[in-house]
C-alpha cells in the first residue's frame, strides 16, 4: 500500500565480492553455537566467562578488597547469631521490597526465621562481594552480580520441603496429597516440555470465543500482518481513526481480552474508531524479514489503508512495547520528509534509547548478539520459548522458583486467567528483524543516537513534535520506565507521561475498577524544562484507579468533534472486508 523509498545498492569491488564469501567453517560454527543455546537458553557461555575473568582477576588483585569481605562475614555471623539468641522481635535483615517469598506468618516463626535470615544474610554479602571491585567494567560487574543471585536462588530455604513452612503447612493439612498433586503437575510439564509445546494454554480462553472478541472486521491481509478495523458501539465518531501497533513478540490480543478488560472494546465504547495490527506468527520462511518490512508493510501500510477507509486527514498511531520502537521510527521518518498525518503519538511500555533498559542489557553484547544470531541462522526464527527464559531469568523468583514451589511442592495450579491463555500463546521472531533490533537498537543504540537509517537517511527523534502520551510501569522488567521516560530528553513536543501500578503487562491492562490500581500524571510542554525521573515522581500527583480514562480525555483533546461513522472497509478501494475478527494469523500456530 504504501510507497517504499529503496536506497540503490552498490556494487563490490571485484576483490571484496570475492572476500564476502563464506567462509568454510562458518556453516560448523554456527550449527555448534545454535546446539549449544538451546541448553542455556540463548546465553551465551563466552559473554559469561568474559565478565567472570575480569571479576575474577581484579578481586584476586585487591587484597584490601578480599579483607574487607572477610570482615563483613565475620560481622554478618555475629549479627545472625545475636539476632538468633536474642528476642527475635524483628528481623535483623529485610528483604528486598520486590522479594516476596518470606512474606507469610509460618516464615516468621524459629526455626524458618533463622532459615531465611541466613540466606538473606549470605545473599547480602555475596552482593558485597561481586560489585565495587576497583578495575570490573559496569556491564561485567553487573553480569556477575546478576549470575551470583541466579546461582543463590537455587538455594533459596523456600525451594525445599523441610525448610518452607508454606510446604509443610499444605503437607500437614492435606495428609501428603499435596505432594501427589504436585508429581501429576510435573508429569504434565515434562510431557509438554519433551514434546516441545511450553506451556499449554489454559481452557476456558479460545481465541475469538473467549478473548479476543470485540467485534470487527479484518480489512487488509499482506505477508505480515492482518489490519482489523473494530464496529462503532456509539452513534458518533471522532473523524480521526486510533491505530494500534502491538509488539510481534505476542499476539495481538493483550489489547482485546476478556470483555471486561479489552482496550479496544473501551475505546470504541468512547466514539473511536479503532484499528489493530494482527502480526503473522512467521516461520522459517520468513527469515528474511527485517525491521524495514514491519515499518513500511506494517505500520506505514495499515496507517494508510485506515487513512483511505474513513477518510481522515490524520490519524491517532499508538504502539506498545516494540511495536512503540517501530511507531517512533515511523513518527521519525515522517516527520523528516514533512509527512502531517499523524494528530498524535501514543506510546505503551516502549523504549526508543536503550542506554537504561534494564537487566535486559545483562543479554545484550556482541558476544551475546553473536550467538543468538547462530541460534536464530538454524531455524529461520527466534522461538517464544527461547525468548522467554531470558525474560524468566529477570524474575526468577517470581517467575520461576516461586512457581516451581507453589506448583510441585504445595501442589496447587493457579486459577486460569485470560492474560495466561495470552501468554501461552507463542509467537516467534524472524532472525533478520530480530537480528536487526538487537543490534541496531539495544547493542549500538542507533534510534537514539540519530544514526538509524530509513529508507537510505538517517532518522532524529528530536523532530517528532506532535502532542506524545507515554505509559510506564512501576515494576517493568522488560522496558523499565526510567528508561520509557527518556523520551522527555528526545522528542520535541509536549509530551504526557504516567507512571501506572503494575507490570510490563499488568500495568498496561489496567481496566477501570480493578481494586489497588494507582498512577501518576504529568503533562510536560514542548518549552519546558527538564525533570529527571525522581523529580518528576516528586511533583507528579498520586491518582488512585485506572489510567485509560486520562488516555481517553487526552485523545479528545487532540480530536475533532464527533461525526458520522464511517464504512466497514472500502470495497471501492480494493480494500474491501476479508473476514471477522480475530481474522486469521492470530490462530497460527
Amino acid at each position: 500500500m504504501s510507497e517504499r523509498r529503496v536506497p540503490k545498492a552498490r556494487a563490490l569491488p571485484p576483490a571484496q565480492a570475492a572476500s564476502a564469501d563464506p567462509e568454510r567453517g562458518a556453516a560448523l560454527d554456527r550449527a555448534l553455537h545454535a546446539t549449544v543455546a538451546r541448553m542455556t537458553l540463548g546465553l551465551s557461555p563466552a559473554a559469561m566467562l568474559n565478565a567472570w575473568g575480569d571479576w575474577a582477576v581484579h578481586l584476586a588483585a585487591s587484597p584490601g578488597k578480599r579483607l574487607d569481605l572477610m570482615e563483613k562475614a565475620f560481622r554478618k555471623a555475629l549479627r545472625l547469631q545475636a539476632w538468633a539468641l536474642g528476642s527475635r522481635d524483628s528481623p535483623c535483615i529485610e528483604p528486598l521490597p520486590q522479594d516476596r517469598r518470606f512474606r507469610t506468618e509460618g516464615w516468621q516463626q524459629p526455626p524458618f526465621d533463622f532459615f531465611y535470615q541466613a540466606f538473606l544474610l549470605n545473599q547480602q554479602w555475596w552482593w558485597n562481594a561481586t560489585t565495587g571491585v576497583r578495575g570490573v567494567s559496569k556491564e561485567h560487574e553487573a553480569q556477575i552480580s546478576f549470575a551470583a543471585r541466579q546461582l543463590l536462588d537455587i538455594f533459596s530455604p523456600a525451594n525445599f520441603v523441610f525448610t518452607n513452612p508454606d510446604v509443610l503447612e499444605a503437607a500437614h493439612r492435606s495428609g501428603g496429597a499435596n505432594f501427589i498433586r504436585g508429581a501429576q503437575n510435573w508429569i504434565e510439564d515434562a510431557a509438554r516440555l519433551f514434546a516441545g509445546e511450553g506451556a499449554g494454554r489454559p481452557e476456558g480462553f479460545t481465541v475469538g470465543t473467549d478473548v479476543a472478541v470485540t467485534p470487527g472486521k479484518v480489512v487488509f491481509r499482506n505477508r505480515i500482518m492482518e489490519l482489523i478495523q473494530y464496529e462503532p458501539t456509539t452513534g458518533a465518531v471522532h473523524p480521526e481513526p486510533v491505530i494500534i501497533t502491538p509488539a510481534w513478540i505476542m499476539k495481538y490480543y493483550i489489547l482485546d481480552l476478556s470483555p471486561a478488560n479489552s482496550l479496544v472494546r473501551y475505546l470504541v465504547a468512547q466514539g473511536f474508531t479503532v484499528f489493530v495490527i494482527s502480526w503473522k506468527n512467521p516461520g522459517e520462511g520468513d527469515r528474511g524479514l527485517g525491521l524495514d518490512d514491519y515499518l513500511w508493510d506494517g505500520q506505514m501500510t495499515a496507517i494508510q489503508v485506515a487513512q483511505t477507509i474513513t477518510g481522515a486527514s490524520r490519524v491517532h498511531a499508538c504502539g506498545y512495547c516494540l511495536g512503540g520502537t517501530i511507531l517512533t521510527i515511523a513518527a521519525a521518518a515522517m516527520a523528516r520528509d514533512g509527512d502531517d498525518r499523524l494528530a498524535s503519538v501514543t506510546l505503551l511500555a516502549a523504549q526508543s534509547d536503550f542506554t537504561e533498559a534494564g537487566e535486559l542489557m545483562l543479554f545484550i553484547d556482541e558476544s551475546q548478539v553473536a550467538f543468538l544470531e547462530d541460534m536464530m541462522w538454524r531455524q529461520g526464527y527466534l522461538d517464544k520459548w527461547q525468548m522467554a527464559g531470558a525474560f524468566q531469568l529477570l524474575r526468577s523468583n517470581d517467575l520461576i522458583w516461586s512457581r516451581l514451589t507453589r506448583e510441585y511442592l504445595i501442589g496447587d495450579r493457579p486459577a486460569p486467567n485470560d492474560l495466561m491463555a495470552w501468554n501461552a500463546d507463542a509467537t516467534r521472531l524472524p532472525y533478520r528483524m530480530h537480528s536487526d533490533y538487537l543490534r541496531h537498537l539495544f547493542l549500538e543504540n542507533q534510534l537514539a543516537e540519530g544514526r538509524y537509517e530509513v529508507s537510505g537517511s538517517p532518522v532524529a527523534l528530536t523532530d517528532i513534535r506532535v502532542p506524545t502520551f507515554a505509559v510506564g510501569t512501576e515494576t517493568d522488567h522488560v522496558a523499565p520506565w526510567r528508561s520509557a521516560y527518556k523520551i522527555h530528553l528526545s522528542f520535541d513536543g509536549p509530551i504526557t507521561f504516567v507512571l501506572t501500578s503494575g507490570g510490563h503487562n499488568a500495568g498496561i491492562v489496567s481496566e477501570p475498577g480493578r481494586p489497588r490500581r494507582h498512577y501518576r500524571l504529568l503533562a510536560t510542554g514542548a518549552h519546558d524544562p527538564y525533570r529527571d525521573p525522581e523529580a518528576w515522581v516528586a511533583e507528579a500527583p498520586l491518582h488512585q484507579g485506572s489510567w485509560w480514562p486520562e488516555w481517553i480525555k487526552w485523545l479528545a483533546q487532540q480530536s475533532g468533534p464527533l461525526g458520522p461513522l464511517p464504512p466497514m472497509g472500502a470495497p471501492e478501494h480494493h480494500l474491501p472486508v476479508l473476514c471477522d475478527a480475530p481474522g486469521t494469523y492470530v490462530a497460527a500456530p
